[in-house]
C-alpha cells in the first residue's frame, strides 16, 4: 500500500507518518530530507531542488512497493502534479493509494508547533508562519478521496483512525 501524507508544514504530519511507520511497521521517506541532502552535497538551491526531491522519493517509494511493503510518503503534496505523481506510482505497482491529510485546526497551536520546532536538517531552514500561510493560500482543492486528521487531536487518537482506515481500503484493493 502506498500511504501518501499531506498537509501545511508544522501541521503534523511527520509525526503522524513516524507513528503509522511504527505501527504497520513501513518505512517513511520524507521529502524534506531529501532535499536538504541536495542542497548538503552541492547542488544549488537555484536548481529545482524541491522537484527532484519529489522525484527521488517517488524512486525510493517504487522500490519498496516492488518489495512487497507498505510505504509511506511525508511531503506537503500541496500541488496537483505531486498527487498525481503518487497515483501514477499507485497504479503502475497496483497497489491502494491512500492519500492521508493532516490539518491543525487550532492556527496559536499550529503556530507554535511551527515556531518551535527544530528538525535538525542541516542547511534545511524552518519555514516561517507567514510562508506556511502563503502554501495555505495557494493549496491546490483535493480531488482525491482521502482521510482528513486534525491534528490538534490525540496522536494516538489520529493514528488508530488511520489505522482502521487503512485497513478498509487495504480489504478493498487499489
Amino acid at each position: 500500500m502506498l500511504i501518501v501524507m499531506a498537509g501545511l508544514p508544522g501541521a503534523g504530519k511527520s509525526t503522524v507518518a513516524g507513528a503509522l511507520g511504527r505501527e504497520l511497521p513501513a518505512p517513511v521517506v520524507s521529502v524534506d530530507p531529501v532535499e536538504a541532502a541536495m542542497w548538503r552535497a552541492g547542488v544549488g538551491r537555484d536548481q529545482p531542488t524541491g522537484l527532484a526531491a519529489y522525484a527521488v522519493a517517488e524512486a525510493v517509494a517504487d522500490d519498496v512497493l516492488t518489495l512487497g511493503q507498505d510505504v509511506v510518503v511525508d511531503a506537503v503534496n500541496a500541488v496537483a502534479e505531486a498527487r498525481a505523481q503518487w497515483r501514477a506510482l499507485a497504479v503502475r505497482r497496483g497497489v491502494p493509494l491512500v492519500f492521508v491529510e493532516v490539518l491543525c485546526s487550532d492556527p496559536a497551536l499550529h503556530r507554535a508547533r511551527l515556531e518551535r520546532r527544530s528538525r535538525g536538517l542541516s542547511g534545511f531552514p524552518e519555514p516561517t508562519w507567514e510562508a506556511v500561510q502563503g502554501l495555505r493560500s495557494a493549496f491546490a482543492p483535493w480531488t482525491d478521496e482521502r482521510l482528513r486528521l486534525d491534528s490538534a487531536a490525540d496522536l494516538s487518537r489520529n493514528v488508530g483512525t488511520a489505522l482502521e482506515f487503512l485497513a478498509r481500503r487495504r480489504s478493498t484493493g487499489p
